[in-house]
């Protein structure tokens, strides 16, 4: 016998790779964003987006926008007042502030009785620690206000694909988790311990400890996402020079010592060295690329470097080698510029990441004899 789907909103939805993790398993009442790019390739890769999608400010949203009663509210807010990279202006800061306007419908939902079941907020490890641990504890007020119990993983996208890309996910349910749920996890890092462990004795007592087990070990690398050779876009050899001119010695020495055709991913940084701020280029060849980033964020878009017999070259990441790195499909469809494609894709949640929170935990808890006793 076939299962009912179970139902999502999508909050701050992107190009949509929340659902594409969910699933077929699951059923999207309301998707929402408020960026037209982004908007844009919603609209172009689910047919039934007409029916549900929202594009504008989540603070003009009301719960009557909302059909239906939820399983689960899936929110990946603007990250950047929470990045290690940024300013640290925490839930104060303009852009993750439309935090409020998503909990505001939470709290809405609440009043007519149709809170989601489970709530996944999504964001960079920095929410962990931000403002001391103020904007963690702040969060974890606002959910045992609405009655949930919560807990934290911190998840590399590394588990699952060539890309280092650590995120929290905060797991709240009103669900009591059925056995097997909780317990010990590889995903309890330091910051997640450190973050419970700060958190008054009235928020710890709601603490869970969500239980996610190892994944099976990756068999891809960054080389096997890659373009072949032959048609990628390659630098001229003496933008590669300067490239290599932008490292520090221990760099330059690690491309030296490649021996034969060796893949690497470059990302530049701005250090410190002897008081001044020096740009420097930084190449891994541990087969997995830097972390993506949106163009206008705050590292410049990563590049390729391939050495090989004794000769260099290098070139930028492709908007589709990008989608790759997020699991995204080869069927998806990317906006044609590649600013726009790069947007999308680095602003995103990676795609087998939520699959494997669905699986592992998301969907047994709204299977859950308690859950489907109150619908």
């Amino acid at each position: 016998m076939s299962r009912a789907p179970l139902r999502f909103y999508e909050f701050f939805a992107g190009g949509g790779m929340a659902r594409l993790g969910l699933g077929e398993a699951w059923d999207c009442l309301f998707a929402n964003d408020f960026d037209p790019v982004k908007a844009g390739a919603y609209r172009e890769n689910f047919a039934d987006a007409g029916a549900h999608f929202h594009q504008g400010d989540v603070w003009k949203l009301s719960a009557a926008d909302l059909p239906g009663r939820a399983d689960l509210a899936w929110a990946s807010s603007p990250c950047q007042d929470f990045s290690l990279a940024g300013a640290r202006a925490g839930l104060a800061g303009g852009r993750s502030s439309a935090f409020f306007g998503f909990w505001r419908l939470m709290e809405a939902l609440a009043a007519e009785g149709r809170a989601p079941s489970t709530i996944v907020i999504e964001n960079v490890s920095g929410l962990l620690s931000s403002r001391n641990g103020d904007d963690f504890r702040a969060l974890a007020e606002a959910l045992a206000a609405l009655d949930y119990r919560f807990g934290a993983l911190e998840i590399d996208a590394a588990a699952f694909l060539p890309q280092s890309r650590p995120r929290v996910f905060v797991v709240a349910t009103r669900i009591a988790p059925p056995p097997g749920l909780t317990g010990d996890s590889p995903f309890h890092t330091r910051a997640v311990k450190a973050a419970a462990e700060a958190l008054p004795p009235a928020l710890a007592a709601r603490w869970l400890w969500w239980g996610l087990s190892q994944p099976a070990p990756r068999n891809t690398d960054l080389a096997a996402l890659l373009d072949p050779d032959e048609v990628a876009h390659w630098r001229p050899q003496a933008q590669a020079q300067r490239l290599l001119e932008l490292m520090a010695p221990l760099h330059r020495a690690r491309v030296a010592a490649q021996r034969g055709r060796s893949v690497g991913a470059v990302y530049r940084r701005t250090r410190q060295e002897h008081g001044q701020r020096i740009q420097r280029a930084e190449v891994r060849f541990d087969g997995i690329a830097g972390c993506l980033r949106t163009p206008r964020g705050g590292s410049s878009r990563q590049s390729i470097l391939v050495a090989q017999d004794g000769q260099v070259r290098t070139r930028l990441i492709s908007p589709r080698e990008a989608a790759r790195l997020m699991g995204l499909p080869e069927t998806y469809r990317l906006p044609r510029a590649a600013t726009a494609a790069l947007h999308v894709a680095g602003d995103g949640v990676a795609v087998p990441v939520v699959r494997w929170l669905a699986q592992q935990l998301l969907e047994p808890l709204a299977r859950a004899p308690a859950a489907l006793a109150a619908e």
